[in-house]
């Protein structure tokens, strides 16, 4: 029995060159040369597991490697040297940024401390002038459940947009419902974690920026996966983790477009990260981000993603759609991330088909995160029910968006994932998922 990792939107593997850098931060191990090297993880000879803010030599060459972490973070996310206030902040992963973006917006613009923010005080403060905070109905929980607190604030107004037929937010949903004098923010996310699909990220922050609003984007699925370029953007800020693209878990990264802007702070303490994001420095993980971000980058810009990844992903969705009948895949393919496949297999439950495929050796994710007891589809697929709706089957019958939100199973490829292991897959959800219908009598 073989094992297939195919969850690489929940998490990645750590890329051995990623792992071989950081050794140096965490254990008295050298590399076994003075040279340093990104692509190949070497970093150079100098063990270097001291605080950051340490001023020993230990310290020190952690300092200068978070330093040029930071450097390369830069480097592959665009940002333009010529913008002074640009920085790149590193923090826990994008829960943590998210929130921070969120918040932090909150509280700036309606002068609102922190403190204040849940205490009985908060009520007597004036509202803003911009209160107005959008994002959208299939966003991930880290800033679905951001929204919901600010929708708790006092003269905060909070609009979820809907997604069109194909399952994106487009500029003219978000001219439908933005007020161009009161909007505050609005964050959608660059691609979607379930589906796949990308909305229009460019032409969304552009139209917020032009009515004096500011965009923020939750690229953690589309940063490794597409081109992601904040300059060209236009995007205010972006948020990231490093585990999506085959780095350590437990880091990720703030971009913003002016460091003022993120002034409260989330946390309070130490002066790190220019007293924007106190705690001591993970710099092991700094390392691990800087060094995997490098490669992701390096690997979009050669096409490893869109030829290698899409062909791989494509013969996977087109064997499954040909041999299981009454199947649907979500989401037109030009308009995903060019690894994800989200497959509704009608009659089958996808919690039962994956227990299956996990009995075979093979990881994936269902598209229902729920709990069992009570089987509700995830938000993502209750706002994709007017395109599920209007899909098709393998066979070109009618589905049901409530059947189809509750029969989806995401395979999720990375680079690591061979022609052999898409082979095997196939075969083994072609038996699961004829041995599940025939227990339940679908199509008798």
């Amino acid at each position: 029995m073989m094992r297939v990792y195919m969850d690489n939107n929940a998490t990645t593997m750590v890329d051995p060159a990623v792992s071989k850098a950081m050794m140096p931060f965490m254990f008295p191990v050298k590399t076994g040369n003075n040279s340093k090297d990104l692509s190949t993880g070497d970093i150079g000879a100098v063990p270097a597991y001291g605080n950051a803010n340490s001023l020993h030599g230990f310290g020190r060459a952690a300092h200068s490697a978070v330093v040029e972490a930071s450097a390369a973070a830069r480097k592959a996310l665009g940002v333009d040297s010529a913008v002074k206030r640009a920085t790149v902040l590193f923090n826990s992963g994008s829960t943590e940024g998210n929130n921070h973006v969120i918040k932090s917006t909150y509280w700036r613009l309606s002068n609102v401390s922190p403190v204040l923010a849940s205490a009985v005080e908060a009520p007597k403060k004036r509202a803003p002038k911009r209160n107005q905070y959008i994002t959208s109905q299939v966003e991930h929980p880290s800033v679905a459940r951001a929204f919901d607190w600010l929708s708790t604030q006092p003269g905060v107004e909070v609009v979820r947009l809907p997604v069109n037929s194909e399952g994106i937010v487009t500029p003219d949903i978000l001219k439908k419902n933005m007020h161009p004098e009161r909007v505050a923010l609005v964050s959608i996310m660059w691609a979607n974690n379930e589906t796949g699909l990308i909305n229009p990220v460019a032409d969304l922050a552009n139209m917020v920026r032009g009515a004096g609003g500011l965009f923020h984007t939750d690229a953690t699925q589309a940063v490794g996966k597409l081109p992601v370029n904040v300059s060209r953007t236009g995007v205010d800020f972006l948020t990231l983790s490093a585990h999506k693209f085959h780095g350590p878990t437990g880091v990720g990264a703030l971009y913003a477009r002016d460091f003022t802007m993120l002034s409260p702070p989330l946390f309070h303490g130490g002066e790190q990260m220019g007293g924007l994001r106190s705690g001591t420095i993970n710099v092991p993980g700094v390392v691990g981000l800087g060094v995997a971000l490098a490669l992701a980058n390096a690997r979009v810009q050669s096409g490893v993603e869109s030829h290698h990844v899409r062909t791989l992903r494509d013969r996977l969705e087109d064997a499954i759609l040909a041999q299981v009948p009454h199947t649907h895949a979500v989401g037109s393919r030009h308009l995903r991330t060019p690894n994800t496949s989200l497959i509704a297999f009608r009659g089958v439950e996808g919690e039962a088909l994956l227990w299956d495929l996990d009995t075979n050796g093979v990881a994936a994710s269902t598209g229902s995160a729920c709990a069992s007891e009570s089987l509700e589809a995830s938000p993502a697929l209750k706002a994709l029910s007017t395109m599920v709706s209007a899909a098709t089957n393998s066979d070109g019958a009618s589905a049901g968006a409530a059947e189809l939100a509750h029969t989806g199973v995401r395979f999720s490829l990375s680079h690591f994932t061979t022609l052999e292991e898409v082979d095997y897959v196939v075969g083994v959800v072609v038996k699961a998922v004829t041995r599940l219908r025939e227990i339940s009598g679908f199509g008798l």
